[in-house]
């Protein structure tokens, strides 16, 4: 094992401070990582301050992690030294059940393990995230970044990318095809940037006036708000296919009826208490409610040569370790355009304090 420095929320209650922990030395399927650059996602802030169940303390947070190989066992085959590569949300899996021999190891049957707050099947305890200067992961579960890529703007395609990622190619957003997506954050201007390269014609449904514009800037057709009952009786029964990533409690029976008969709204956003929905929204135009999440991992090598190809990165703000705290007060205002990335060199300063 070798020491490793990362940011850990001791409590609920207590900031993210330097916490200083081990690592197991790459074994022979394994490739350990240089963190150069963990995305700050809102999942993060959920477990860090146990606002989901089962948060397991300390907690170092991250899963949006790109970094350089610094040292591979004797059975790697896809990594040497000095490679860029990224990890998402996910470590291991059982890889036996029919999800995982599918490619769809986020929903292993099992449980898969998550890249913090999962169950370390090597050291025993549990795993930690990002926030972090190294990370050790068998290559099955290490991602390459296409070398055109901005390597601090691509950290968030691991998870944001990702996540909007799936579904649009779950539900065949393309050419001919109407999708809306429902707010804009750090789920949605990817949605919005990724239906675009697709070919969809993409409509932005938000809240706020000011990101009507913003949307359009991204990649957006046409921009609704939500707010205005006009607007949206006018975009009724009109989209094949909605992408909701809000992760507030809000009104899904307003997105439903702006489906046609037969097409699917698909909940990536996490509310943390129940969308109630009236059944008359679904059975009068057989419409489906359905959820997603994440991608497996062959999925998520396809998304990032996916935006290799069409240079899709996250919009970023680089913010020091010692400011997640400051971030994330910031992320619960929505006061970020559009994903907080952390820039690890930062930790070398937070260990001399």
């Amino acid at each position: 094992m070798f020491s490793c420095v990362g940011f850990a929320a001791e409590d609920p209650t207590k900031p993210l401070l330097p916490y200083t922990f081990a690592r197991r030395d790459p074994g022979p399927d394994d490739v350990a990582i240089e963190i150069l650059y963990c995305g700050v996602c809102h999942s993060d802030l959920h477990t860090a301050r146990s606002e989901w169940p089962g948060t397991l303390y300390p907690c170092v947070p991250g899963h949006e992690i790109v970094g350089r190989v610094f040292a591979v066992g004797s059975g790697v085959t896809r990594f040497k030294v000095g490679d860029l590569a990224a990890v998402g949300c996910l470590v291991d899996s059982c890889r036996s059940c029919p999800s995982c021999r599918q490619g769809l190891e986020q929903y292993c049957e099992t449980g898969f393990v998550g890249t913090y707050n999962g169950l370390d099947k090597v050291l025993g305890g549990h795993t930690f995230g990002g926030y972090s200067s190294h990370i050790v992961v068998t290559e099955t579960f290490v991602l390459r970044v296409p070398d055109n890529l901005d390597p601090a703007a691509a950290a968030p395609l691991l998870c944001a990318g990702i996540t909007t990622y799936s579904p649009l190619r779950r539900w065949k957003a393309g050419p001919g095809m109407k999708v809306g997506v429902v707010g804009l954050g750090g789920l949605g201007h990817m949605a919005v940037k990724l239906a675009h390269a697709m070919g969809a014609h993409v409509t932005l449904i938000t809240t706020s006036p000011s990101k009507i514009a913003d949307g359009a800037r991204l990649g957006a057709d046409h921009g609704v708000l939500s707010s205005d009952p006009a607007a949206m009786k006018a975009q009724a029964s009109s989209f094949d296919l909605i992408v909701d990533t809000v992760a507030a409690p809000h009104d899904i029976n307003l997105y439903l009826g702006l489906l046609k008969r037969d097409a699917t709204l698909v909940q990536v956003g996490a509310p943390d208490k129940p969308l109630p929905v009236n059944v008359f929204s679904l059975i009068m135009s057989r419409r489906n409610f359905a959820g997603s999440l994440i991608g497996g991992i062959a999925e998520t090598q396809e998304m990032l040569d996916f935006c290799g190809a069409h240079g899709i990165t996250a919009d970023i703000e680089l913010i020091a370790i010692q400011d997640i705290e400051q971030a994330y007060a910031r992320m619960l205002k929505s006061d970020v355009k559009y994903r907080f990335v952390i820039d690890m060199a930062s930790l070398t300063a937070a260990r001399a304090a």
